[in-house]
């Protein structure tokens, strides 16, 4: 284990190497969860059911509403909606994860983000257009029985701007209703284009624009895949900035405050009531993050320290798998919404 100078050392070094060149890799150390304790028991894959026993497809969406309910995507049982006439988004039954209720049918094409609100309606990203060209490209907010409440960007259209938007990941609330959007699903590419949309946009709690920030690249306030969003308790906003394997942290205004690289690479976060800091890791690989395993690496949004490890997936490839979203209940015991095995994935507490 290494002592607290080491660690200071190793933190210190690492946002110099950000700083100097861009890049907010940090080296592998205790710091970011290798040998730490994973307080969790063994997982429970294929926790949640779909009506009729039917098999998940991908999803990267999961998420906790204000009477402890548990939401879930499934991109209808493949890796798309389009086309297909199946609800994707699941209100999910605590004691046994089969479904209460299912909603959405036909509205989706990649249903990728979900946010439930203060309120229990909920909010799906669209991240990619339909092959007819009329839905996808979206931000959609739903009742909790369905019925559509508002709209955000043009069906279909990706693109920049207050109207549109370029392949949309993520979608959170502030208290005070305020709507902050992830967008540019596809930045982390090797071969996007230099001029790539990929930004936060800000939004009032009635759709109206108010602002964006950001733009593709690797220094402070830029995104390689802006791909995840969540609000501490004291109202700054946390980007998971999955392609530059760093954390971002924001004001609600758009004021960059930090960049925390010992996360991991990552894809999904969840802040619970006491800024305890859920951070899934389901991208690194031995190519594009040496030294860094998948799984979920478990901290204190206030000061950043990690103090668990749950390991990913053993699988036939070398790197494993692990899911994008991640949430946790009352209780303790963490939901991982999983992509590239697919289902849901429960970790109970010990």
């Amino acid at each position: 284990m290494a002592s607290s100078r080491e660690r200071s050392w190793r933190n210190a070094s690492a946002v110099f190497v950000s700083l100097a060149f861009g890049i907010a890799f940090a080296q592998p150390g205790s710091d970011s969860g290798h040998d730490l304790p994973n307080p969790y028991q063994a997982a429970v894959r294929n926790w949640a059911k779909l009506p009729d026993d039917r098999a998940w497809g991908s999803t990267a969406g999961i998420e906790i509403g204000p009477h402890n309910e548990i939401w879930a995507i499934d991109r209808c049982g493949v890796n798309s909606c389009d086309g297909s006439d199946l609800p994707p988004v699941h209100l999910l039954d605590l004691s046994t994860g089969k479904p209460k209720k299912s909603i959405g049918a036909g509205l989706f094409v990649f249903p990728h983000g979900l946010h439930i609100d203060r309120d229990g309606n909920v909010w799906v990203t669209d991240a990619l257009s339909s092959k007819d060209g009329t839905k996808g490209q979206q931000v959609i907010k739903l009742s909790p029985d369905g019925k559509i409440l508002m709209r955000l960007g043009t069906a279909g259209v990706a693109g920049g701007g207050p109207k549109h938007f370029n392949e949309p990941s993520d979608v959170v609330t502030a208290a005070n209703g305020d709507i902050f959007v992830a967008d540019g699903h596809s930045g982390q590419n090797a071969n996007v284009p230099a001029d790539y949309i990929t930004r936060i946009v800000k939004f009032s709690k009635d759709g109206t624009f108010i602002k964006e920030w950001g733009k593709l690249g690797t220094g402070a306030g830029e995104f390689r895949n802006a791909h995840a969003l969540a609000i501490d308790s004291a109202g700054r906003l946390f980007v998971c900035d999955r392609g530059n394997a760093r954390l971002q942290i924001f004001s609600l205004d758009g004021k960059f405050i930090d960049q925390w690289p010992q996360f991991g690479r990552p894809s999904g976060l969840y802040i619970d009531k006491d800024d305890k800091l859920f951070v899934m890791d389901a991208d690194s690989t031995a190519a594009n993050h040496p030294g860094w395993p998948k799984g979920i690496r478990i901290g204190n949004a206030k000061d950043g320290k990690v103090i668990a490890f749950v390991p990913g997936h053993k699988t036939e490839n070398a790197d494993g798998a692990a899911g994008e979203g991640i949430v946790s209940d009352p209780a303790g015991n963490l939901y991982a919404a999983e992509n590239t095995l697919r289902g849901i994935t429960k970790y109970a507490v010990h």
